[in-house]
Parts: structure tokens; sequence; C-alpha cells
């Protein structure tokens, strides 16, 4: 299969395609005589698995470590299910941020008051209490 073929078989730009081939995550495949690319049939089952993990927030290093793993032949489930644990632990630390942060922002919604708008006081909040 040439680039487009791969890419449009996974779904994928025919771009992504070669910067997974320069990130190491697909192999050089080998050249035609004419130099294009021939991806195997195997190539679109790995880009499948590529786009998937990415879907779930892995990083491509990370992906790189699971295909290394898969490639060996041995079932990668194991380094997987760790990666998602720690994919889970990034996620609810950013929740946790996200929820400190609707909290701060509710607080200075709460503090804007409801008449006309006076100079803010720096520091305090958006607009001054009225009366000063």
């Amino acid at each position: 299969m040439r680039v487009a073929e791969l890419a449009a078989a996974a779904g994928v730009a025919p771009d992504t395609v070669r910067y997974y081939e320069r990130s190491g995550l697909l192999a050089a495949p080998p050249r035609t005589s004419g130099g294009y690319r021939a991806f195997p049939p195997s190539a679109v089952d790995r880009l499948r698995f590529i786009q998937g993990c990415q879907r779930l927030g892995l990083r491509l290093k990370e992906i790189g470590e699971l295909l290394s793993v898969r490639d060996t032949g041995e079932c990668p489930c194991e380094p997987a299910a760790e990666l998602l644990r720690r994919r889970i632990e990034e996620i609810d630390a950013e929740v946790a941020r996200l929820g400190a942060l609707r909290a701060d922002l509710v607080r200075m919604v709460d503090s804007v008051p409801d008449g006309p708008c006076q100079d803010p006081v720096p520091g305090t909040s958006w607009c001054a209490p009225e009366g000063r």
C-alpha cells in the first residue's frame, strides 16, 4: 500500500502516516522501484492501534513503548494497564484543578456588584463595591 492508500484505509491524513514513520511508530517500509513507500496490510491495524491510544490521551512515547512490547509478540496488556492507570490519575488531577479554577471563577462572579461599576480595587476583584 502506498501512503495515501494506507491513510485512507486507516482514516487518517497521509501526513499522519509520514509523521508516525518519522517518529518511529511505523517502521520504514520498503520502497518500490519508483521510490514509493510500500506498506504492508498490517500497517492499517498498527495505525488504528496508535489512533486508539491517542484517543485515550496516551503520548506518542507511551504508544511507542506499547508497540515495542506488542512487536515482541508478547501481550501488552500489563504495561497498557499501568499506562492507563497513570492516565486516569492525570485526568483526576486535572479535574481537581479545573474544579478549583471553577470555584475561583464563581467566587469572582459572586463578588461583582449588581449596581453600576465603580473604579476597580487592584488585587481584590474586577469591580469595586459601590460607595468607594
